[in-house]
């Protein structure tokens, strides 16, 4: 019995498939069909029946899998007092919030790439909510979105938090005058905002409990950068992050609904799997805390939010 082979029959267990197991361990299915197999042998036992159309656990294997965890665990306590940053290597899948690739994202993997580079990094860039169920299923490694989440095999750490700012264009098409635009009057005028399966969709139904507003109707956007143009077209009214907002009604593009209270801070985390103890995952908390920046610069504001 091996290190290599316990690590191929825990992630198998816990990941959704075989082929998601092997990327995480950077190896071919067949070479993680091997371990398992090898592991069989070795326990006299069979840990998987594969007669289904994917391989599901036996009795023996259900029963192994938390004490193969906490095995693991115990290892990675070893190999993080054992290993130097320079030793971690192979492949590194980690996810982020849309805000989050558009802002401080580049300084993170920059600084990645600084303190591991034997590291092959991979950022995927979605919602939170595809995000997060990605890191359940073991297809990523960590992830830094809107959280915390309440997921039961899933630790978050608060970083940091994004703020925003309700911004309208100074004349909506449907010729509002927004100067004096009350948050009440929200209930008979189009809100452009980020799908329900976005983070931000937290503070939003908080604030629009709060103010007892129910807007008429809801435009959703998958994507920052729109959701900023369809405001400035005058298509509706809505928030944008709080530096692209002031950077924007400086340029008179845009202008700030002064009568509307703020949304509360919107708080972002660190997330990863509990069972992951890996030098890996301590050595990017450590590096997602120092970059952690929302009012970097960004790419559809042409540098211009500082």
């Amino acid at each position: 019995m091996t290190l290599k082979q316990l690590e191929a029959f825990y992630w198998a267990a816990t990941c959704t498939s075989f082929s998601i197991a092997a990327e995480r361990l950077n190896i071919s299915v067949s070479s993680l069909s091997k371990r398992i197999v090898e592991l069989e042998s070795s326990l006299g036992a069979e840990l998987f029946n594969r007669s289904a159309r994917n391989a599901v656990l036996t009795s023996a294997g259900e029963h192994l899998v938390p004490h193969t965890r906490e095995l693991l665990t115990h290892a990675g306590r070893f190999l993080s007092v054992a290993k130097s940053s320079s030793a971690i290597e192979g492949r590194c899948r980690f996810g982020a919030g849309e805000l989050t690739g558009l802002t401080w994202l580049p300084k993170m993997i920059g600084a990645l790439q600084t303190a591991l580079p034997r590291l092959l990094i991979e950022p995927a860039v979605g919602v939170g909510q595809a995000i997060e169920q990605g890191l359940v299923n073991g297809e990523l490694d960590f992830a830094v979105i809107a959280g915390p989440s309440t997921r039961p095999g899933i630790s978050s750490l608060i970083i940091g938090a994004a703020e925003f700012t309700w911004v309208s264009c100074h004349t909506l098409q449907a010729g509002r005058d927004v100067s004096v635009l009350q948050p009440a009057e929200l209930s008979a005028l189009p809100l452009i905002s980020l799908p329900s399966s976005a983070g931000t969709v937290r503070i939003l139904d908080d604030w629009l409990t709060e103010q007892r507003v129910n807007p008429e109707r809801v435009m959703s956007c998958e994507n920052w950068g729109a959701i900023a143009g369809l405001i400035c077209h005058g298509l509706g009214v809505g928030f944008l992050p709080k530096a692209w907002a002031h950077a924007l009604i400086k340029r008179r593009i845009l202008v700030e609904l002064i009568a509307f209270p703020e949304l509360r801070p919107l708080p972002y985390t660190f997330q990863w799997r509990r069972d992951d103890n890996r030098p890996l995952i301590e050595k990017a908390r450590e590096i997602a805390i120092k970059s952690i920046d929302f009012h970097a610069p960004s790419a559809i504001m042409g540098g211009g939010a500082h």
